[in-house]
C-alpha cells in the first residue's frame, strides 16, 4: 500500500499532471489547466501540432513532447527519467481527458509504480457532458468508448451488453453510425437513443428519440462531425418481453441476420426470446423465403 500526498511541500520527484483539454469549444479550457501547462518543464503531447496550436492560442511557451499510442513504450524510460530527475511534467490527449479512449493509461501505471505522484485535473468529458443533457438515467451509467468496427465482432458485443441496465455511452464514427444502430437495434430492440454530434461545437447537436426514430432521420439528414451514442439500458426481462411480444418474430430474424448472424442462430435467438417453438419458427421463416 502506497499513499500520495498531491500538494506537499517537499518530494524528491517531479509530479505527473493530467491536463484535460477542449473537445471543441476553447473556452472550456479551466484557469488552473492553464496555469499547469504555465508552470510546468515538459507536456507530453498526442499530437505536438494539434497542441500547439491550443498552446499558441494561450500564448504558453512550454516545451513538447511527442506521445502517442504508437511511440508510447519508446518514451516512457525517457519521461520516468524527467520526472525522477525533479522535472514537472504535463500529459495531454487531443481533445478531453487522458487516458480516456486515449493514451495515457500506461504513463499513468509507470509513475505510480516508480512512487511518482500522479495529479488529476478536472475538466471536459464529451461522454459525461453529452450524458447529462441527453434526458436518459445519468446514473448508473457505462462507458464504453469505441465500438468494434467489424459486423461480426460488433454484433457479439452487443449481444454480450443488452442485458445491461445501466446507460451506455459509446462513441462512433459518422461513417459507421447507420450500420451500428442497424445491429444494435436487431439486438437491444427499439430502445430509446440519443445521438449527439460536434459537441461543444457551432453546429452541436442532440437528436432524442427511438433507434428506429434515428435511424429513418439520418437517411434524410446526413451526418457530419465527431458523434456520441448514449442509450438507454435493459427495462428488465418482462418489460423487454413485452416490447417484444408487439414485434413481428419474422421481422425480428431478419433483423438479426442483417446485423451478422446466421439464420439458425437468429431463429434459436427469437424463438427463445418470445417463448415460441422453434421448429415452428423456423418453418414460418422458411415458407416466408418461399
Amino acid at each position: 500500500m502506497r499513499v500520495q500526498k498531491s500538494f506537499k511541500e517537499e518530494q524528491a520527484s517531479g509530479t505527473l499532471y493530467l491536463v484535460p483539454t477542449p473537445i471543441g469549444n476553447l473556452q472550456d479550457m479551466t484557469f488552473r489547466a492553464l496555469e499547469t501547462l504555465k508552470a510546468v518543464d515538459l507536456i507530453c503531447a498526442e499530437d505536438t501540432r494539434n497542441t500547439g496550436l491550443l498552446l499558441k492560442h494561450f500564448q504558453i511557451t512550454a516545451r513538447q513532447v511527442s506521445f502517442h499510442q504508437h511511440n508510447a513504450y519508446d518514451k516512457i524510460p525517457q519521461i520516468l527519467e524527467w520526472l525522477l530527475s525533479g522535472k514537472s511534467v504535463a500529459q495531454v490527449s487531443d481533445a478531453g481527458m487522458p487516458s480516456i479512449s486515449d493514451p495515457g493509461h500506461d504513463l499513468v501505471q509507470a509513475a505510480l509504480q516508480a512512487a511518482i505522484p500522479v495529479v488529476a485535473l478536472p475538466g471536459p468529458s464529451a461522454g459525461i457532458t453529452a450524458l447529462i443533457a441527453s434526458g436518459l438515467a445519468p446514473q448508473p451509467h457505462v462507458f464504453y468508448g469505441f465500438l468494434p468496427r467489424k459486423k461480426g465482432q460488433q454484433a457479439a458485443f452487443f449481444e454480450s451488453k443488452k442485458a445491461y441496465p445501466e446507460t451506455q455511452i459509446f462513441y462512433e464514427s459518422p461513417y459507421r453510425l447507420a450500420d451500428t444502430l442497424k445491429h444494435m437495434q436487431a439486438i437491444y430492440g427499439d430502445r430509446k437513443l440519443v445521438l449527439v454530434r460536434e459537441l461543444t461545437k457551432r453546429f452541436e447537436e442532440y437528436q432524442r428519440g427511438t433507434i428506429s426514430e434515428i435511424r429513418t432521420f439520418i437517411e434524410t439528414h446526413p451526418l457530419k462531425g465527431e458523434c456520441l451514442i448514449i442509450v438507454e439500458g435493459d427495462k428488465g426481462e418482462s418489460a423487454y418481453e413485452q416490447e417484444l411480444a408487439h414485434q413481428d418474430p419474422l421481422a425480428l430474424i431478419e433483423a438479426r441476420i442483417q446485423a451478422g448472424e446466421k439464420p439458425n442462430q437468429a431463429i434459436k435467438a427469437v424463438a427463445k426470446a418470445l417463448g415460441r417453438n422453434r421448429q415452428a419458427l423456423y418453418a414460418d421463416y422458411h415458407q416466408s423465403k418461399g
